[in-house]
């Protein structure tokens, strides 16, 4: 009976914090989420025909973060014909690269500080601070510089959406 409590106590407080981060952003950061939103999914389908025509395959993540700081993010991967080999998880590795971009608000692999726990280090994502916030864009599965050739396509064409 107490877990159950305390599973219904950290419930509301998940949910009034949910809300809260909603209703705390402006409306230039709602106005570039629902822009993201829009454009997210073409901005994946640009990630895959530009690791096909690279003869490339793993995962591919764009992400718009509101406001100077990360509080939230909003996301959408893609997979390019494979999530990973037998020893490696792509979709791991590009969330891997995104969260340490997010917290460093630098491109992903960029040594300014020591690796985390959870983190590689591995370069592949880039991000760009925009008027109300950030976009970044991660792919994972080739090697490091290929992967930031793809990413990097894919941010600058869904920069100059906003």
């Amino acid at each position: 009976m107490r877990t159950l409590r305390i599973l219904l106590v950290l419930t509301i407080i998940s949910t009034f914090n949910l809300n809260t981060n909603a209703q705390t952003m402006t409306k230039d950061q709602k106005k570039s989420e629902e822009t993201f939103i829009k454009y997210a999914d073409e901005a994946l389908e640009l990630m895959t025909q530009e690791a096909l025509k690279m003869d490339i395959k793993g995962v591919g993540i764009v992400c718009y973060i509101p406001g100077n700081e990360t509080k939230s993010w909003t996301s959408k991967m893609i997979v390019v014909k494979t999530t990973g080999t037998t020893k490696q998880n792509f979709i791991a590795v590009a969330h891997s690269k995104a969260a340490e971009m997010a917290e460093t608000l630098i491109n992903s692999g960029s040594k300014i500080r020591e690796t985390k726990m959870g983190e590689f280090g591995y370069i592949g994502g880039v991000i760009k601070k925009i008027e109300s916030g950030y976009l970044l864009a991660t792919f994972s599965g080739a090697t490091g510089e290929q992967d930031v050739e793809v990413a990097t396509k894919v941010l600058d064409w869904l920069v100059a959406k906003f």
